[in-house]
């Protein structure tokens, strides 16, 4: 079974209060391109995310959310200075938080920044032709041919009418594989 696995860099998810705050009242993201999830996008937006030890600036992802989210790999989290779990897009309660910093004004979050966990969207029809189901635990054989083979374990399953088909790694997991760009994986269920 395959998939096509993309590589998530850093990047922020915001919401239209911290967006207010952030780049002034009303402001409206820039779509600089569209990504594989439907109505999902990379914006031109630039915000600084500030932790204990160290900056770094990020990209926004659009449309906004309803909660403020900043994914991260374990090595951003080091230069950061944050411990950063890994967890499900959304599973925010009880993780750090940081500052934003944007051209209009800063925003201290109180919980947020998370590394995301590996893992697969699938629309629902998708799904049940590969047997899978929504919160299922697979492993995928990725980076065949760069001498970097590497099957990563604990990847979960999503199912959603709003998701289509792709494997999303973090860069330190592309890294591990030397993997560039997009490719394909084998889903070892």
């Amino acid at each position: 079974m395959k998939i096509m696995v993309e590589t998530s860099a850093h990047h922020v998810h915001v919401c239209r209060d911290t967006l207010d705050v952030l780049f002034g009242k009303d402001y409206q993201l820039t779509n600089k391109k569209d990504l594989s999830q439907p109505g999902q996008f990379a914006c031109t937006e630039k915000v600084t995310v500030v932790g204990p030890r160290g900056d770094m600036t990020m990209s926004i992802l659009g449309p906004e959310r309803p909660a403020d989210q900043v994914e991260i790999s374990l090595t951003d989290a080091r230069k950061l200075g944050v411990t950063a779990p890994v967890r499900e897009s959304g599973d925010i309660d009880g993780t750090p938080g940081c500052k934003l910093v944007g051209p209009e004004g800063e925003v201290e979050i109180a919980q947020g920044v998370i590394v995301a966990k590996r893992h697969i969207h699938f629309d629902p029809k998708t799904a049940e032709e590969y047997g899978l189901e929504d919160k299922q635990v697979v492993s995928v054989k990725v980076g065949m041919g760069t001498g970097r083979e590497v099957v990563f374990g604990d990847v979960v399953i999503r199912v959603s009418t709003k998701f289509a088909p792709a494997m999303h790694i973090d860069t330190d997991e592309s890294n591990a594989a030397g993997l560039t760009g997009t490719c394909d994986g084998e889903i070892l269920a």
